[in-house]
């Protein structure tokens, strides 16, 4: 799968985003190494600290589903941003425990253009479990 066609199918999983405290609607898309893509939105709650990312929910629904670490091979996110959007500090340490660092991460913006980067571009500090 391209990263259009990655990125085409996060930015239609957006309508389906529970916002109803930020009106921020987030998609995710995750390509897995069998060829499928699992979608994740964001989903908020009135705490706040109970509200879940959608690269978050998206890697969650795929480790539910019986795929593993190593299994994920490139992810797009999409939202309503005039700069590229990147996952928050806590979706990119949940990257860093299931991808490899050299993962393509596909961002967007409002003009739908996509900027490329590599999970360690994105994250290069990461904690692994290599340096415990």
């Amino acid at each position: 799968m391209n990263k259009e066609l990655l990125m085409q199918s996060a930015r239609q999983m957006k309508e389906r985003a529970y916002v109803p405290y930020s009106k921020f609607p987030v998609g995710a898309a995750i390509l897995l190494a069998d060829g499928s893509v699992i979608n994740g939105v964001n989903v908020e709650n009135v705490s706040l600290g109970a509200t879940n990312c959608a690269e978050r929910t998206a890697i969650f629904t795929a480790v539910a589903s019986g795929y593993k670490k190593g299994d994920f091979r490139a992810i797009a996110v999409a939202g309503d941003t005039k700069d590229f959007l990147p996952p928050c500090s806590i979706c990119r340490q949940v990257l860093a425990e299931f991808c490899l660092p050299d993962m393509p991460v596909y961002l967007t913006n409002d003009k739908n253009d996509i900027l490329e980067l590599t999970l360690k571009e994105l994250l290069p500090y990461a904690f692994t479990d290599l340096e415990m």
